[in-house]
């Protein structure tokens, strides 16, 4: 059958997201496979399903900037959405997608990267659903059931203000913050940072269409919404305006562990050891420690700072043998360990990577 393609134009913040869920909720075995396009109007905040609004966010900031937050019903991480990006929502119907989610993400994603290298950026698939360029994400997607429908989402990025980004995040301090900021600025990409010049969104709207067309084998038809799906998006929008009601901001954590893409985490952790503690602030990139800021208190520790144990951890893969040596060679020429032993910073310096897996279930 003919895919429906919607093309929604500029749509308020809530509508940007409430389209997929109610076309989701209200299919049924007769609705086309559809796929949507739309750019939302005005910045938001939008947190996965099983994400917690309070702990993500500095809800107190996103109140006093007017930025709303909603909890979309699929999973995935915190993003901030604007303007500068073209919604891409797949709403189909179960059988229409490979099963394996592997190959689900392969589909959805191959005519936006190939939309991509028409226009001259060499975008690639990070497994399993992110989308690269050289080394920095231009790209995530993310995958659910809703009602009946199998919904795969995604976006073309124009443009992203990654201090807004920053600034609505809870974090647990301005270490943490600046290692964000610098994070964003090293790792996400954009056709404004690719090209000189954007492209006009009518032709990147015109060759996805044709890159969709070459990927699924099917025609396509414009189609409009059914007022069933309508209601669906206007109950669905009642209800996240209610839920944003009873957001209750949190203070900043003590800990935190942030994704900045597939490779790239900063997590701030507190390591209770014997006698004290141990924090550690840690960028890592594929489990290589890039930023390391330490702090550790036994109570009877001289050392002021740690800047030089810093120094000889950086480039260290978190793994235990490899850190156990480093801090071996460290410390044969430094009297001072801070009051704990060996092993102490070595389970301290593991807790990044360990949250991930626990996070994740992957190494």
């Amino acid at each position: 059958m003919p895919i429906r393609w919607i093309d929604a134009g500029t749509v308020s913040d809530l509508r940007s997201q409430s389209i997929y869920h109610g076309l989701g909720y209200a299919q049924e075995r007769r609705t086309p496979d559809t796929i949507v396009l739309a750019t939302p109007e005005s910045p938001y905040l939008c947190v996965g399903h099983f994400q917690d609004p309070a702990r993500e966010l500095d809800l107190e900031f996103c109140r006093k900037s007017g930025l709303p937050v909603i909890r979309r019903e699929t999973g995935g991480g915190t993003v901030l959405i604007d303007s500068g990006q073209l919604f891409v929502q797949w709403v189909f119907q179960r059988e229409s997608l490979p099963r394996k989610v592997e190959q689900r993400f392969e589909t959805f994603i191959k005519p936006i990267v190939e939309t991509y290298s028409f226009f001259g950026i060499d975008a690639k698939l990070y497994p399993v659903n992110d989308i690269h360029v050289n080394g920095r994400k231009i790209c995530g997607t993310g995958a659910g059931t809703i009602g009946e429908a199998e919904v795969v989402t995604g976006n073309f990025l124009f443009d992203f203000d990654t201090e807004k980004m920053v600034q609505a995040l809870n974090l647990p301090g301005e270490v943490f913050r600046e290692q964000t900021r610098e994070s964003l600025n090293k790792y996400l990409t954009t056709f404004g940072k690719e090209k000189r010049s954007q492209p006009d969104r009518k032709e990147v709207i015109e060759v996805y269409m044709a890159q969709c067309r070459k990927v699924l084998g099917r025609d396509f038809f414009d189609g409009n919404l059914t007022e069933k799906e309508s209601k669906e998006m206007e109950l669905i929008e009642e209800k996240w305006r209610e839920e944003a009601g009873h957001f209750i901001p949190l203070s900043r954590p003590e800990e935190r562990l942030l994704k900045i893409h597939a490779g790239v985490w900063i997590g701030q952790m507190k390591h209770a050891a014997r006698g004290g503690f141990i924090e550690s602030v840690i960028r890592m990139n594929e489990n290589r420690i890039e930023f390391i800021k330490l702090k550790a208190d036994a109570g009877n520790a001289t050392a002021k700072d740690w800047n030089g144990l810093e120094t000889s951890l950086t480039g260290a893969v978190l793994e235990r043998e490899q850190l156990s040596d480093r801090l071996a060679k460290y410390f044969s020429s430094h009297r001072e360990q801070g009051g704990f032993h060996i092993d102490d910073w070595v389970e301290a310096l593991l807790r990044i990577r360990n949250e991930k897996k626990r996070v994740t279930g992957r190494e």
